[in-house]
């Protein structure tokens, strides 16, 4: 089983007031404010949202238009914050609530909107044996039995009961079409063995498949 987000984007942006961790992956975002007294709505990229209750530091971002990072706020609006102090997070219906320090009502919140949630990969809580995180995936290279290289962990698509490795063949550079990937189900039936230290996925999976 894996955890975190189905397109996890690293970042080693930094900030003149914050250090930006260098392991920083984005986890989800700011949905809007929620009640009076400064606590808002998140939005995990993960059903499965440890990752946003293990820290109490979040790392943000203004969010992107068209795959661009927002325009600059016009004069006089509040900047965001580079880093939220989380006071308390908690399940809330299907989705999430938190407050934050110096987020005391619901203006502050509300400047919040759309803000980008990065948490530092290290405070990520310590995956149960036999699961991964996504992030921890991609870029590995994987073999088949035979010791042939269906290519690099492009991404993963999440298929419900289970993941599906999203493979680049080697000669090929991402972005590449669908039907150029090579698509292997994360499930025991089909991966022999995941060796993070090597950075080797082992797979039942013929080249012709």
């Amino acid at each position: 089983m894996t955890r975190v987000p189905a397109d996890p984007r690293p970042s080693s942006s930094a900030s003149e007031e914050v250090s930006w961790p260098e392991d920083a992956i984005e986890v989800g975002c700011v949905l809007d404010a929620w009640g009076v007294k400064g606590w808002f709505k998140v939005q995990a990229y993960s059903s499965d949202a440890q990752a946003l209750f293990s820290s109490r530091r979040w790392f943000l971002k203004r969010p992107e238009i068209g795959g661009q990072a927002a325009p600059a706020l016009p004069q006089g609006s509040k900047a965001l914050p580079a880093l939220l102090k989380i006071l308390s997070i908690r399940e809330h219906g299907e989705g999430l609530v938190a407050n934050a320090q110096n987020v005391a009502d619901r203006n502050a919140a509300e400047a919040l909107r759309g803000a980008r949630i990065f948490i530092s990969r290290s405070a990520f809580p310590a995956a149960d044996p036999d699961e991964y995180y996504w992030v921890d995936l991609i870029g590995l290279t994987v073999l088949n039995r035979q010791g042939e290289t269906l290519g690099q962990v492009e991404g993963l698509i999440d298929a419900g009961p289970h993941s599906v490795l999203r493979i680049i063949p080697p000669g090929l550079v991402a972005p590449v079409k669908p039907d150029q990937e090579r698509l292997v189900p994360f499930v025991a039936r089909f991966v022999d063995d995941v060796d993070l230290e090597q950075r080797v996925i082992t797979v039942d999976w013929g080249l012709d498949f």
